[in-house]
Protein backbone atom coordinates (compact mmCIF):
# COMPACT_ATOMS: atom_id res chain seq x y z
CA UNK A 1 0.00 0.00 0.00
CA UNK A 2 1.43 3.49 -0.96
CA UNK A 3 0.43 6.10 0.40
CA UNK A 4 1.35 9.97 0.23
CA UNK A 5 4.30 11.33 3.01
CA UNK A 6 3.24 12.41 6.34
CA UNK A 7 4.05 15.18 7.63
CA UNK A 8 6.69 14.65 10.13
CA UNK A 9 6.56 17.52 12.40
CA UNK A 10 2.84 17.50 12.80
CA UNK A 11 1.35 14.21 12.34
CA UNK A 12 1.75 13.20 15.74
CA UNK A 13 -0.67 10.56 17.83
CA UNK A 14 -3.92 12.53 18.36
CA UNK A 15 -3.55 14.63 15.56
CA UNK A 16 -1.68 18.02 17.59
CA UNK A 17 1.36 19.86 16.60
CA UNK A 18 3.03 18.96 20.04
CA UNK A 19 2.41 16.56 22.67
CA UNK A 20 1.57 17.94 25.94
CA UNK A 21 0.60 17.91 29.68
CA UNK A 22 -3.00 17.41 29.96
CA UNK A 23 -2.67 21.14 31.60
CA UNK A 24 -1.50 22.15 28.25
CA UNK A 25 2.22 22.11 28.94
CA UNK A 26 4.62 21.24 26.18
CA UNK A 27 6.70 18.33 27.65
CA UNK A 28 10.59 18.40 27.69
CA UNK A 29 12.36 15.30 26.20
CA UNK A 30 12.20 13.54 29.31
CA UNK A 31 8.36 14.05 29.52
CA UNK A 32 7.98 12.65 25.94
CA UNK A 33 9.95 9.63 26.99
CA UNK A 34 7.59 9.06 29.90
CA UNK A 35 4.50 9.83 27.31
CA UNK A 36 6.20 6.88 24.96
CA UNK A 37 6.29 4.35 27.92
CA UNK A 38 3.26 4.45 28.33
CA UNK A 39 1.66 4.33 24.94
CA UNK A 40 3.98 1.22 24.99
CA UNK A 41 2.92 -0.17 28.10
CA UNK A 42 -1.19 0.75 27.29
CA UNK A 43 -0.91 -1.04 23.86
CA UNK A 44 0.82 -3.93 25.28
CA UNK A 45 -2.50 -4.26 28.11
CA UNK A 46 -5.00 -3.27 25.72
CA UNK A 47 -3.77 -5.81 23.00
CA UNK A 48 -3.28 -8.34 26.15
CA UNK A 49 -6.92 -7.81 28.12
CA UNK A 50 -9.14 -6.43 26.05
CA UNK A 51 -10.39 -2.65 26.38
CA UNK A 52 -12.72 -3.96 29.34
CA UNK A 53 -10.46 -5.76 30.91
CA UNK A 54 -7.61 -3.38 31.08
CA UNK A 55 -7.30 -0.64 33.43
CA UNK A 56 -5.20 2.66 34.59
CA UNK A 57 -3.18 0.78 37.09
CA UNK A 58 -2.38 -2.01 34.98
CA UNK A 59 -0.75 0.25 32.34
CA UNK A 60 0.87 2.27 35.23
CA UNK A 61 2.63 -1.11 36.20
CA UNK A 62 3.22 -1.86 33.06
CA UNK A 63 5.15 1.55 32.18
CA UNK A 64 6.98 1.59 36.03
CA UNK A 65 5.07 4.69 36.49
CA UNK A 66 2.71 6.03 39.25
CA UNK A 67 -1.07 7.07 38.95
CA UNK A 68 -0.07 10.37 39.36
CA UNK A 69 2.35 10.57 36.61
CA UNK A 70 -0.54 8.74 34.30
CA UNK A 71 -3.12 11.60 34.67
CA UNK A 72 0.04 14.50 34.11
CA UNK A 73 -0.38 12.82 29.83
CA UNK A 74 -3.91 11.30 29.94
CA UNK A 75 -7.09 12.17 31.64
CA UNK A 76 -8.25 8.74 31.48
CA UNK A 77 -8.20 5.14 29.91
CA UNK A 78 -10.59 6.29 27.07
CA UNK A 79 -8.16 9.03 25.97
CA UNK A 80 -4.66 6.84 26.27
CA UNK A 81 -6.66 3.96 24.38
CA UNK A 82 -7.24 6.72 21.46
CA UNK A 83 -3.84 7.35 21.75
CA UNK A 84 -2.54 4.08 21.17
CA UNK A 85 -4.93 3.36 17.95
CA UNK A 86 -3.35 7.10 16.71
CA UNK A 87 0.12 6.48 17.69
CA UNK A 88 -0.48 2.53 15.89
CA UNK A 89 -1.80 4.30 12.91
CA UNK A 90 0.88 6.96 13.05
CA UNK A 91 3.90 4.01 13.12
CA UNK A 92 2.34 1.91 10.51
CA UNK A 93 1.93 4.44 7.86
CA UNK A 94 5.19 5.56 8.19
CA UNK A 95 6.29 2.30 7.41
CA UNK A 96 4.43 1.70 4.37
CA UNK A 97 5.49 5.46 3.60
CA UNK A 98 8.88 5.30 3.97
CA UNK A 99 8.98 1.80 2.33
CA UNK A 100 7.00 3.32 -1.42
CA UNK A 101 8.62 6.66 -1.60
CA UNK A 102 12.34 3.96 -1.71
CA UNK A 103 10.78 2.71 -4.62
CA UNK A 104 9.24 5.71 -6.21
CA UNK A 105 11.44 6.16 -9.28
CA UNK A 106 10.96 2.21 -10.01
CA UNK A 107 6.85 2.73 -10.66
CA UNK A 108 3.69 2.82 -9.30
CA UNK A 109 3.44 -0.95 -8.74
CA UNK A 110 6.85 -1.19 -7.26
CA UNK A 111 5.93 1.76 -4.62
CA UNK A 112 2.80 -1.05 -4.31
CA UNK A 113 4.61 -3.64 -3.52
CA UNK A 114 7.05 -2.02 -1.15
CA UNK A 115 4.15 -0.70 0.86
CA UNK A 116 2.41 -3.80 0.82
CA UNK A 117 5.47 -5.66 2.23
CA UNK A 118 6.06 -2.61 5.02
CA UNK A 119 2.30 -3.41 6.00
CA UNK A 120 2.89 -6.72 6.61
CA UNK A 121 6.08 -6.19 8.27
CA UNK A 122 4.79 -4.08 10.58
CA UNK A 123 1.79 -6.11 11.21
CA UNK A 124 4.06 -9.44 12.07
CA UNK A 125 6.25 -7.05 14.47
CA UNK A 126 3.24 -5.45 15.81
CA UNK A 127 0.00 -7.58 16.47
CA UNK A 128 -1.36 -5.16 18.65
CA UNK A 129 -2.18 -2.99 15.44
CA UNK A 130 -5.47 -5.37 14.55
CA UNK A 131 -6.16 -6.09 18.46
CA UNK A 132 -6.96 -3.05 19.11
CA UNK A 133 -8.28 -1.41 15.93
CA UNK A 134 -10.40 -4.64 16.57
CA UNK A 135 -11.35 -3.54 20.01
CA UNK A 136 -11.71 0.83 18.74
CA UNK A 137 -15.40 -0.47 16.92
CA UNK A 138 -16.80 -1.04 20.14
CA UNK A 139 -14.46 1.29 22.92
CA UNK A 140 -13.72 4.21 20.32
CA UNK A 141 -15.70 4.18 16.78
CA UNK A 142 -14.36 7.38 15.99
CA UNK A 143 -10.79 6.55 16.38
CA UNK A 144 -11.39 3.12 14.28
CA UNK A 145 -13.26 5.94 11.28
CA UNK A 146 -10.05 7.90 11.63
CA UNK A 147 -7.74 5.20 11.73
CA UNK A 148 -8.75 4.11 8.29
CA UNK A 149 -9.90 7.19 7.04
CA UNK A 150 -6.24 8.43 7.25
CA UNK A 151 -5.04 5.60 5.68
CA UNK A 152 -7.73 5.83 2.66
CA UNK A 153 -6.86 9.97 2.69
CA UNK A 154 -2.92 9.41 1.72
CA UNK A 155 -3.80 6.17 -0.13
CA UNK A 156 -5.87 8.24 -2.54
CA UNK A 157 -3.95 10.85 -3.17
CA UNK A 158 -1.13 8.37 -4.20
CA UNK A 159 -3.71 6.74 -6.46
CA UNK A 160 -4.61 9.86 -8.24
CA UNK A 161 -0.23 10.44 -8.94
CA UNK A 162 -0.56 7.17 -10.82
CA UNK A 163 -3.70 8.15 -12.88
CA UNK A 164 -2.33 11.32 -14.00
CA UNK A 165 1.41 9.65 -15.15
CA UNK A 166 -1.14 6.74 -16.87
CA UNK A 167 0.07 4.26 -14.52
CA UNK A 168 -3.54 3.65 -12.97
CA UNK A 169 -6.38 2.77 -15.02
CA UNK A 170 -8.94 5.77 -14.17
CA UNK A 171 -11.57 4.98 -11.29
CA UNK A 172 -12.58 6.52 -8.42
CA UNK A 173 -9.23 7.14 -5.83
CA UNK A 174 -11.32 6.93 -2.87
CA UNK A 175 -13.44 3.19 -3.82
CA UNK A 176 -9.70 2.32 -5.04
CA UNK A 177 -8.00 2.73 -2.00
CA UNK A 178 -10.77 1.25 0.23
CA UNK A 179 -10.56 -1.52 -2.00
CA UNK A 180 -6.54 -2.32 -1.89
CA UNK A 181 -6.76 -1.30 2.24
CA UNK A 182 -9.41 -4.45 2.74
CA UNK A 183 -7.24 -6.65 0.77
CA UNK A 184 -4.26 -6.15 2.33
CA UNK A 185 -5.55 -6.33 5.73
CA UNK A 186 -7.23 -9.51 5.18
CA UNK A 187 -4.53 -11.21 3.41
CA UNK A 188 -2.26 -9.99 6.29
CA UNK A 189 -4.99 -11.45 8.83
CA UNK A 190 -4.46 -14.97 6.99
CA UNK A 191 -1.12 -15.39 6.31
CA UNK A 192 0.67 -13.26 9.49
CA UNK A 193 -1.93 -13.08 12.32
CA UNK A 194 -3.09 -17.04 11.42
CA UNK A 195 0.64 -18.72 10.42
CA UNK A 196 -0.16 -22.52 9.85
CA UNK A 197 3.69 -23.06 10.07
CA UNK A 198 4.47 -23.10 13.25
CA UNK A 199 7.85 -23.82 12.71
CA UNK A 200 8.08 -19.97 10.77
CA UNK A 201 6.38 -18.09 13.26
CA UNK A 202 7.91 -14.98 14.68
CA UNK A 203 8.28 -15.00 18.59
CA UNK A 204 5.27 -12.66 18.11
CA UNK A 205 3.29 -15.65 17.02
CA UNK A 206 3.02 -14.26 13.55
CA UNK A 207 4.16 -15.55 10.33
CA UNK A 208 5.35 -13.95 7.14
CA UNK A 209 3.23 -14.03 3.32
CA UNK A 210 4.13 -16.38 1.89
CA UNK A 211 6.01 -15.88 -1.40
CA UNK A 212 3.03 -17.28 -3.51
CA UNK A 213 0.39 -15.53 -1.81
CA UNK A 214 2.30 -12.11 -2.38
CA UNK A 215 3.24 -12.87 -5.58
CA UNK A 216 -0.80 -13.80 -6.43
CA UNK A 217 -2.23 -11.10 -4.67
CA UNK A 218 -0.55 -8.05 -6.69
CA UNK A 219 -0.81 -9.67 -9.85
CA UNK A 220 -4.18 -9.18 -9.18
CA UNK A 221 -3.56 -5.51 -8.20
CA UNK A 222 -1.50 -5.07 -10.95
CA UNK A 223 -3.90 -6.39 -13.55
CA UNK A 224 -6.80 -4.28 -11.48
CA UNK A 225 -4.91 -0.89 -11.65
CA UNK A 226 -3.63 -1.30 -14.83
CA UNK A 227 -4.42 1.25 -17.40
CA UNK A 228 -6.78 0.00 -19.73
CA UNK A 229 -8.02 -2.82 -17.04
CA UNK A 230 -11.22 -2.24 -17.67
CA UNK A 231 -11.76 -1.69 -21.39
CA UNK A 232 -14.47 -2.23 -23.90
CA UNK A 233 -13.36 -5.90 -24.47
CA UNK A 234 -13.01 -6.68 -20.50
CA UNK A 235 -16.49 -4.55 -19.89
CA UNK A 236 -18.15 -6.93 -22.38
CA UNK A 237 -16.59 -10.13 -20.69
CA UNK A 238 -17.65 -9.00 -17.23
CA UNK A 239 -21.35 -8.43 -18.39
CA UNK A 240 -21.58 -11.86 -20.53
CA UNK A 241 -20.06 -13.59 -17.15
CA UNK A 242 -23.15 -11.44 -15.10
CA UNK A 243 -25.97 -12.10 -17.74
CA UNK A 244 -25.27 -16.26 -17.30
Amino acid sequence: MAIEPLHPDTDTPGGEETPTTTKGTVLTARGLRTRRRLLDAAEKVFAELGYPAASIVKITEEAGCGLGTFYLYFEGKQEIFNEVVMDLNRRVRRAMTDAALAEADSGRIASERAGFRAFFRFTAEHPALYRIIRQAEFASPDALRLHYSRIVDGYAQGIEQGQRSGEVHRMDPEVVAWALMGIGEIIGMRWVLWPQDQDGATREGTGDVPDHVFDTMMEFIERALAPGAMDREGTDHVRDIAGR
